[in-house]
């Protein structure tokens, strides 16, 4: 698959506001510094489509961005951010579940880790959270070309063991740098988007 077009169409706070033309749709999770912005440049290979701030926790609401009109990346706020308040955390987290209660064209959920890290519990409940909503999920773990090529097979293993990935779930690594990856997820929504024609 070759993006050719990407643009962000809303930045939605309630269900009223989501996009209505039922095409698929990819959610985006993970902690306020992983990187998903960096993930929106790279799948969609334009350094400017989502804003990467050096602050993390600047994602407040649900952010559809279309990709070559065909599906979207919903970019939802980052957790385990220290400087949002608890009243704030919880509002993300009630609009999350807004979201994923009713929204039958949300096809995979991307779920960004940093490789070089354990996963933290924040990561667990966000993984747990998902599967109670019975989503299929996919782990990229991040950051990878900052990882030597000799401890990769550990990280990852630490990774998947950590968060116990569940049969059906599929786990990518990627480099936002190298582009290792990149195709991999492309080729992943590619799948799930002709599935829907």
């Amino acid at each position: 698959m070759k993006i050719t077009s990407s643009q962000l169409i809303i930045s939605a706070v309630r269900r009223s506001q989501y996009p209505t033309d039922e095409l698929p749709e990819f959610m985006l999770v993970g902690r306020s510094n992983v990187g998903k912005s960096s993930f929106i440049n790279t799948i969609t290979n334009n350094k400017k489509m989502a804003r990467v701030s050096n602050t993390p926790g600047k994602t407040r609401n649900l952010n559809f961005y279309l990709l070559n009109n065909d599906f979207y990346f919903v970019d939802v706020p980052g957790y385990g951010y220290a400087n949002v308040s608890k009243k704030e955390q919880k509002k993300f987290g009630l609009m999350i579940e807004e979201y994923l209660e009713k929204r039958e064209n949300l096809k995979r959920t991307y779920m960004l880790v940093d490789l070089r890290h354990k996963p933290s519990e924040d990561d667990v409940l966000m993984y747990n959270f998902l599967k109670y909503y019975n989503l299929p999920v996919t782990i990229v773990a991040t950051k990878a070309d900052k990882v030597p090529t000799t401890k990769r097979k550990k990280a990852q293993d630490l990774v998947q063991k950590t968060l116990d990935i569940k049969e059906g779930d599929t786990f990518i690594v990627l480099s936002n740098i190298t582009k290792e990856g990149r195709d991999k997820v492309l080729k992943e929504i590619e799948d799930l988007v002709l599935e829907t024609l």
